[in-house]
């Protein structure tokens, strides 16, 4: 599915990252290798609970990044599920992909307790989640959003006082809005699709969440995001913490797709700008 008319401001992201060192302060080590680099990491004990598997919980629907999808092997097709299934490809293990909620997934209650191998869910690398969880090298710089029908009156965050935003719980768009929104009343929902649906039921009055996402919600052309936020949020794939050597493989895949191009290849796919 070709995801076309991002704003440029998530290409010139792309390109930044495609020309970033392998090594990342918030992940661990890359390295160097083709698009088929297995290296010693590949090889060594990824402690996986399904031998010969990458078991991955994701948030779904979250588009572009996760969404059902029947016409491939693992049910689910996204910027992240591309780049996870490129991963399993390069560490010649078959994918599995299960749904979770995000709250689970950020909190590290699915990893930890045994539900997944990896995290990967448009998830912003923060100092609290690295208490509980490794994450791998930043893969996609983003940005926060704010989403209102076009009929409203609302033009910036500032206009939120007295007004009903909605925003997904435990995600850093619900931290944006706390601090930023104190005096709008905060609705926090599961997921991106109930907070649409309350959106589009007039519960709410406007919506704060990733760029990307809210940029899906403007195609029908009924609403219009107002403002975009620089917030230098990364998304990494989260890791149990102990798993060190799982971290490393995906950090040694992340290098091998951005030295062979196929990185760009699946950005494009998503966020192309030419249409």
């Amino acid at each position: 599915m070709t995801k076309n008319s991002l704003f440029p401001v998530i290409a010139a992201s792309a390109l930044a990252f495609s020309l970033a060192a392998c090594g990342s302060e918030d992940g661990g080590s890359g390295g160097e290798g083709g698009g088929d680099a297995s290296g010693d990491a590949a090889a060594a004990d990824l402690d996986l609970i399904a031998d010969g598997t990458l078991t991955v919980c994701s948030d779904v629907p979250y588009e572009p990044f996760e969404m059902e999808d029947s016409s491939t092997e693992s049910g689910y097709s996204g910027f992240d599920i591309d780049l996870v299934q490129a991963i399993a490809d390069g560490l010649e293990l078959e994918l599995a992909v299960r749904d979770s909620s995000f709250d689970a997934l950020q909190s590290g209650l699915a990893l930890n307790s045994g539900d997944c191998d990896l995290a990967a869910s448009a998830m912003t690398i923060t100092e609290d989640r690295q208490e509980n969880l490794a994450f791998s090298e930043g893969y996609y710089d983003s940005q926060q959003s704010l989403l209102v029908p076009n009929d409203s009156d609302i033009a910036a965050i500032g206009d939120l006082a007295g007004r009903t935003v909605g925003v997904q719980q435990g995600t850093t768009g619900e931290t944006y809005t706390n601090e930023n929104a104190p005096e709008a009343t905060i609705t926090a929902f599961p997921s991106d699709a109930e907070m649409f649906q309350a959106l589009q039921a007039g519960q709410v009055d406007a919506l704060l969440q990733d760029l990307p996402v809210n940029v899906e919600h403007t195609r029908d052309g009924d609403y219009q995001i107002v403002e975009e936020y620089s917030t230098d949020e990364t998304y990494g794939f989260a890791m149990q913490k102990d798993n060190t050597a799982l971290v490393d493989a995906v950090n040694e895949q992340l290098s091998a797709l951005r030295d062979s191009g196929d990185y760009q290849t699946i950005y494009d796919t998503y966020f192309s700008t030419e249409g």
